[in-house]
């Protein structure tokens, strides 16, 4: 098995942590620890009782039972507590997969999603996603791409980085799709509590029992630092699991585990504020678009935090935007990390008052390419 590099990665690595102003991210604006203490009442003496020992190989036993109770379901057995859903996403992968199996993935998409498969030596058929469609999934393309020989579908609705999603109806209709070729159906759930105008889409493990799906705190948690997640999954799936992990992380530590059961049983006082600050900075990044139309394209997102707005009149998008971190301090990604390079992504769960700054800056650069 060999990874390929992560251009999303190795773009934000350095100026990740240097840039004036940040408005790339597809997180919301994360929370201290004297925030999450607030909003959860955990004391001190709660910490001080933790002994660090080894963890449980599947997670704590009430941590499981609280990501059960999030997602919709009743059984916590079918739960696995990770660091971040990415170890869940791999772990999955790796017991699920092997060279020769056909897997459906979506373009444009976050590289984890795409790339694991691909180093496990997977044949990939890409479901693409059209900017001329507004990035509107077509699930009638979906279809001509699922056939017997269909081992999994992979899939992260709503999407980084595009902010498009599927209705309830659709979800049910790719469900049915899995389910009548035998696929696996493994759902990338970060974005799912992060929706406008609608409620969120149930967890795709209630209604199907060859379904996966993943969540984490990196996102409308505001809690990337603590590297939690998990994955819903059939017991035996997670036993494969637990025997790959013994060989990487063997467990999630203790501490973690402590932090994230006091923010699961808290789960909204963590959402709705970052959720309401998100839906109010969509409103300046969609009023930004219009007012330079003759410059950005831009498809308003239905969930999550990220915009994928085309530059009109930019022949050499990574340029632009190196330029736009070395001149003018702002961090976007270049759409080239995400195999779309005529276009980048923007961020908008942050500091409203840095959105309104980096949209400036970033139409004051746009501006100069027309001279």
């Amino acid at each position: 098995m060999r990874l390929r590099p992560a251009p999303l990665e190795d773009w934000l690595r350095e100026s990740y942590f240097t840039a004036d102003i940040d408005i790339s991210s597809s997180g919301v604006h994360s929370y201290s620890m004297a925030e999450l203490r607030d909003l959860t009442s955990l004391r001190h003496e709660d910490l001080d009782r933790l002994v660090f020992d080894d963890g449980y190989s599947l997670g704590a036993p009430a941590v499981r039972a609280a990501v059960a109770r999030h997602t919709g379901g009743d059984d916590p057995d079918r739960v696995m507590t990770t660091s971040g859903s990415g170890e869940a996403l791999a772990l999955v992968m790796s017991a699920l997969l092997k060279a020769g199996d056909e897997v459906v993935t979506v373009r444009p998409g976050y590289h984890l999603l795409i790339e694991y498969a691909t180093a496990l030596g997977c044949t990939i058929k890409e479901w693409r996603l059209a900017p001329e469609q507004d990035w509107q999934p077509s699930l009638d393309e979906l279809a001509g791409l699922v056939t017997e020989r269909t081992k999994a579908i992979i899939v992260n609705f709503p999407q980084n980085p595009t902010g498009t999603s599927v209705t309830e109806d659709e979800l049910h209709r790719i469900v049915g799709l899995a389910r009548n070729a035998g696929a696996w159906l493994l759902w990338d759930g970060a974005f799912r509590d992060l929706t406008y105008g609608t409620p969120p889409l149930p967890d795709v493990t209630t209604l199907y029992e060859r379904a996966v799906s993943f969540g984490s705190f990196s996102k409308a948690f505001g809690l990337p630092g603590l590297r939690f997640g998990w994955c819903v999954a059939p017991p035996e799936l997670l036993t494969d699991c637990v025997h790959i992990r013994d060989y990487t992380t063997l467990h999630v530590s203790p501490l973690n585990e402590l932090l994230a059961q006091a923010v699961l049983e808290n789960a909204p006082s963590f959402i709705q504020p970052r959720l309401d600050q998100a839906r109010a900075n969509r409103a300046l990044l969609l009023d930004w678009a219009v007012a330079h139309s003759d410059m950005v394209a831009l498809a308003a997102p239905t969930g999550g935090v990220s915009a994928f707005p085309r530059l009109v009149n930019v022949p050499d998008v990574d340029a632009f935007c190196d330029a736009l971190f070395k001149k003018r301090g702002v961090l976007v990604i270049p759409g080239s990390c995400f195999d779309s390079p005529q276009h980048i992504r923007v961020g908008f769960g942050g500091r409203r008052d840095q959105l309104a700054e980096g949209l400036e800056r970033l139409a004051d650069a746009l501006k100069e390419t027309r001279h």
